[in-house]
């Protein structure tokens, strides 16, 4: 009985952005499939179609997928919907009704397809919305503590107009089965210490379990400034009992940083690699 309360959820980085298996492709992207007692979900498709070939490489048949949600509305994680619906014409697309906008780092446009707004099945949200008793997804985090550096060269088009991207488009899900509570944020582009504070707004306590990008890679040196950030970061998320996978957009250096601090409680994803919860 207790072996299969422990298969009772199950995490695959389906795609990441590094090799976990030689036979599944890696990408800059994400992609992670959760299976609960009721539910075989998607968070996020990747930036192509590679997420399929992995998908059917891992046993995962997209036919079975009953829900997509998808984290924020940039390319590297909603890049494989398109791909996606071609195999399963039915799950449900839960993404922010903001998350189709006009989205550039500097002058490159890394919004997602428009195509994906034509589709049949996508569930446009406002806020926080509860799938049902075991999902549970939320968005209206305001914190701006530690807020990502790598978030200033990120911008919105609205009215023909430049802004700073606030992010209102990013959410994050909720997993509640076996008693275990799983928090899956696709880049944390509000800080992984802003989601988790209202993460415990909400559930007055700390996951069990976070999957997700830190946002902290840069092509170039890091300052004193972003070091002790990161620093300061993996103090705050060494001081709970939760496990932390992280990847994608992190950075090797970064992690490298927190693990330093943090030891064992910080995992790196890679492609093709089951999560152990």
């Amino acid at each position: 009985m207790k072996r299969e309360e422990e298969k009772s959820v199950k995490l695959v980085t389906v795609i990441e952005n590094t090799c976990g298996r030689t036979d599944c492709k890696y990408e800059h992207g994400l992609c992670i499939y959760v299976e609960t007692e009721k539910h075989k979900l998607l968070f996020d498709t990747g930036a192509t179609d590679a997420f399929a070939e992995n998908a059917k490489t891992l046993g995962i048949d997209l036919q079975e997928i009953d829900t997509v949600v998808l984290s924020h509305g940039h390319y590297d994680h909603g890049g494989g919907i398109l791909e996606f619906r071609r195999h399963n014409l039915d799950a449900p697309i839960f993404m922010q009704g903001t998350a189709t906008g006009m989205y550039y780092n500097k002058e490159r446009y890394i919004g997602l397809d428009k195509r994906i707004s034509e589709l049949s099945g996508v569930c446009f949200l406002d806020g926080d919305y509860r799938i049902d008793e075991e999902l549970l997804l939320f968005s209206g985090i305001k914190g701006r503590r530690l807020w990502p550096q790598g978030n200033r060269t990120l911008g919105c088009v609205r009215d023909g107009i430049r802004h700073q991207d606030e992010f209102s488009h990013e959410q994050c899900l909720e997993v509640s089965c076996e008693g275990k509570r799983i928090l899956l944020s696709g880049c944390a582009h509000n800080g992984i210490l802003n989601i988790l504070d209202r993460y415990k707004s909400l559930f007055g306590r700390m996951p069990d379990l976070v999957v997700s990008g830190f946002h902290m890679m840069k092509k170039t040196e890091y300052d004193d400034r972003e070091i002790k950030e990161m620093e300061e970061t993996a103090k705050e998320l060494k001081n709970s009992d939760t496990l932390f996978y992280t990847g994608h957009c992190t950075g090797q250096q970064a992690y490298e940083i927190m693990h330093r601090i943090m030891g064992e409680q910080l995992r790196l994803m890679h492609s093709g690699v089951e999560i152990v919860i």
